[in-house]
């Protein structure tokens, strides 16, 4: 496999962490951030390899599986918010609603072709350091294949209240967070556009995206 696909297949991995019917983070209140990760990445990795439909894009699986089991892991409203920025807080909840079904589904149908690309991949973890009393950490890890190993770290919260657990809220894949790289694509679409003619965009994307699987499979 190319390194730019395991990248994509790093970030993938965010969209169906949960793909394998797993507990929600949220169960796992005692398990350290470190050790979920590694659990789940170990799982997934498993699942993906399993399941055909997963190994041939398909996306209505992907995103209905999706919506029951990944949005209690991640903490989608945060990546959405950071990812639009300041404009975000001038959004109206309609506004705020629709740009997250349309960036969930950009992230989903972005990534589902790099998971038919699973074949021999391993995780590896990298050294944890926090204090126990953190509550914002990020978890170092690498996918090992044939050539250079990926890396790939995730930025967690520990919810608050009794028996919560952590949630995902960035990814960096190769040295680049993801919802970073989304607000630089999406800040001059706002300044243009506002909110209203970013959602357009996202609408239109996720259109072509859809276009283009479903060519991809006639073909």
């Amino acid at each position: 496999m190319k390194r730019r696909d395991l990248g994509r297949l790093a970030a993938g991995m965010l969209m169906v962490a949960a793909l394998a019917g797993l507990p929600p983070l949220a169960m796992a209140a005692d398990e350290a951030p470190d050790a979920l990760i590694k659990r789940l990445s170990d799982e997934v990795m498993a699942a993906i390899k399993a399941d055909k439909d997963i190994k041939t894009g398909d996306t209505a699986k992907i995103m209905a599986l999706v919506d029951s089991k990944i949005m209690p892991n991640v903490n989608f409203q945060r990546m959405t918010a950071a990812a639009v920025g300041p404009a975000w807080r001038q959004a109206t909840p309609e506004q705020k609603k629709r740009l997250q079904d349309e960036f969930k589904t950009l992230l989903i149908r972005t990534y589902a072709g790099a998971l038919s690309q699973v074949n021999d991949q391993t995780i590896s973890m990298k050294p944890f350091r926090a204090a126990p009393t953190d509550t914002d950490v990020v978890v170092r890890s690498e996918i090992r294949g044939r050539g250079e190993p990926i890396q790939l770290e995730y930025r967690m919260e520990k919810t608050p209240g009794q028996g919560a657990g952590w949630r995902i809220y960035n990814l960096n894949v190769l040295g680049v967070w993801l919802v970073d790289t989304y607000r630089s694509q999406f800040a001059p679409e706002i300044n243009a556009k506002g909110v209203d003619g970013l959602i357009a965009t996202l609408q239109e994307r996720n259109k072509s995206n859809a276009s283009a699987a479903a060519n991809g499979k006639k073909g």
